[in-house]
């Protein structure tokens, strides 16, 4: 199958309810090259802010470091380019970065397992090697009827468990489930942030999340519950961690000067976002 390019640009604006007196952000919004994905171009620009360092983090996401200009009301972060990608049918391949495999095997705050992760589980096996693909395709598919894809139910905050108990929520709380569940039964998990080239349409309100759990002989591979599917050519991958706080597109600490009545303007952010498939030869 040939390559796909595909042209992303994303922009998110800060607005706050007073001149900011202190801020830094933390962007994992870089994409670097990687199985299944090359980088042609990307750049990260900013207004009302300045770049204070970059860096890999210990899962080799590329961060950028941001400190917000003194006095900003206003922040604006745009991150767009032009990457190639491949079918490589989910598979990411060997684990890299500084942590140990077994550290993908410990919950987080939100991806703790609870009874409702357990009685998910109950009857997969997770513990034979060559078995473990086809226990993933089957927590994808058990997933995806316990957790309805349903936008506007959750938030950055939602654990597993609770998404789990609400019955609905959106692709981040489908992958916490997935991965809390793959914990349960022994098998490394993770986040994966990143963005998706949608059929017929090119506007997005947001990026994507999906999961990936480890097999032996393959290596990492992905698994979108929201989508029923292994990550394709239509996927960018971004950024990865233990679940979606250590893969935040955006994540940061802001303190503004008061002014006026703060209880009638409050800090807001808007996003738009566009994935766009460009023909190849």
């Amino acid at each position: 199958m040939k390559p796909v390019r595909l042209a992303i640009d994303h922009v998110t604006t800060y607005h706050f309810p007073g001149p900011v007196r202190q801020g830094l952000q933390r962007l994992r919004l870089t994409p670097v090259t990687s199985p299944g994905q090359t980088v042609i171009a990307w750049d990260i620009e900013c207004e009302g802010a300045h770049v204070e360092v970059g860096y890999d983090d210990e899962n080799l996401n590329r961060v950028t470091l941001v400190g917000i200009v003194p006095g900003a009301r206003e922040l604006t972060i745009r991150a767009h380019g032009l990457i190639e990608t491949r079918d490589e049918a989910g598979v990411f391949g060997r684990h890299i970065g500084y942590l140990p495999l077994w550290h993908f095997t410990r919950a987080t705050p939100l991806t703790r397992a609870g009874a409702g992760i357990a009685a998910l589980v109950d009857g997969l096996n997770g513990d034979a090697a060559h078995d473990r693909l086809a226990t993933l395709h089957a927590l994808t598919a058990r997933v995806r009827e316990a957790v309805v894809y349903a936008p506007g139910h959750t938030d950055v905050a939602t654990t597993a468990e609770g998404a789990l108990t609400a019955a609905r929520g959106v692709c981040q709380d489908q992958a916490h489930v997935f991965i809390a569940a793959a914990r349960t039964l022994g098998i490394p998990a993770r986040y994966v942030s990143g963005y998706l080239a949608m059929d017929e349409r090119e506007e997005q309100d947001a990026g994507h999340g999906w999961a990936e759990g480890f097999v032996e002989g393959l290596g990492w591979v992905g698994f979108d519950v929201a989508n029923a599917v292994c990550p394709d050519a239509r996927y960018v991958r971004v950024a990865s961690g233990r679940d979606y706080d250590e893969a935040a597109p955006i994540k940061g600490l802001t303190y503004t000067v008061p002014v006026g009545d703060e209880a009638k303007d409050v800090e807001r952010m808007t996003i738009t976002l566009s994935v766009r498939a460009l023909a190849t030869a």
